[in-house]
């Protein structure tokens, strides 16, 4: 269940009213706009970590709980997932999704900021971020302080497995894929929602987040020792995975 709620955060968290506005549909209108891919790019990630084999699981920004339960279902019974958000009200769909589709699995979720995370040193195996990582690190001045909490929760020789948007290298498809951000994601994503403000930010922080070379300095600058990017869609997104 998600931890008790600090109304104060709301206020300290932009980010909290946006992404509370558009919980109800935020699934459904990242199926649409990927085209389902990222259905297939979750479940791709989910594969990586299950072969790493780890016992506890923490997984930052997990929103409605996608990532959390797709792992659940596919994961031994052993595996311990812990789901983190500053999102009150998705959390609590979270909730409702693990209770539905998975309920005899070990799902707990928390509410909080990654800024401060209630969790001892080097407690996780493992560490993943779905869609949430332009969250921590765009525009944001605790983006350095989000990655040594990642860091500092995982244990040594531990994996942050990743999947994100990202800046295709073809100049061409860069261009394209910024075009349909700017024009379809943002105009039918507002319309949709009903939340302008929203799909604002979700697109310029698409349009605008760092290339996978930038990623790699700002990840080892906190201690991570190896960082991998695999290109999904022309590298419109991709899997990462840093080693700690």
């Amino acid at each position: 269940m998600p931890a008790h709620h600090d109304p104060d955060q709301d206020r300290q968290n932009p980010l909290q009213r946006i992404f509370g506005a558009v919980n109800d549909r935020y699934d459904l209108i990242n199926y649409f706009f990927t085209w389902g891919m990222d259905k297939t790019w979750r479940n791709a990630l989910i594969s990586d970590l299950l072969a790493l084999h780890p016992q506890k699981v923490l997984d930052v920004g997990c929103g409605t709980g996608e990532l959390s339960v797709g792992i659940a279902l596919n994961a031994p019974e052993d595996m311990e997932i812990t789901g983190y958000d500053f999102s009150k009200s998705m959390l609590d769909k979270a909730v409702r999704k693990a209770q539905e589709r998975a309920p005899q699995k070990k799902i707990a979720f928390i509410h909080g900021e990654v800024a401060r995370m209630p969790f001892p040193d080097a407690l996780f195996d493992c560490i993943t971020i779905a869609f949430a990582l332009r969250n921590l690190l765009f525009q944001n001045p605790l983006a350095k302080t989000h990655l040594s909490e990642i860091y500092r929760t995982l244990k040594p020789g531990g994996n942050c497995l990743i999947v994100e948007s990202s800046q295709p290298q073809n100049r061409l498809i860069r261009w394209f894929n910024h075009l349909y951000l700017r024009t379809c994601v943002y105009g039918i994503g507002a319309a949709i929602s009903g939340n302008r403000e929203a799909y604002r930010y979700l697109t310029q922080s698409a349009i605008h987040f760092h290339a996978p070379e930038a990623l790699e300095r700002q990840f080892l600058a906190v201690g991570f020792r190896q960082f991998f990017f695999r290109p999904l869609f022309f590298g419109a997104a991709g899997i990462f995975r840093v080693l700690k």
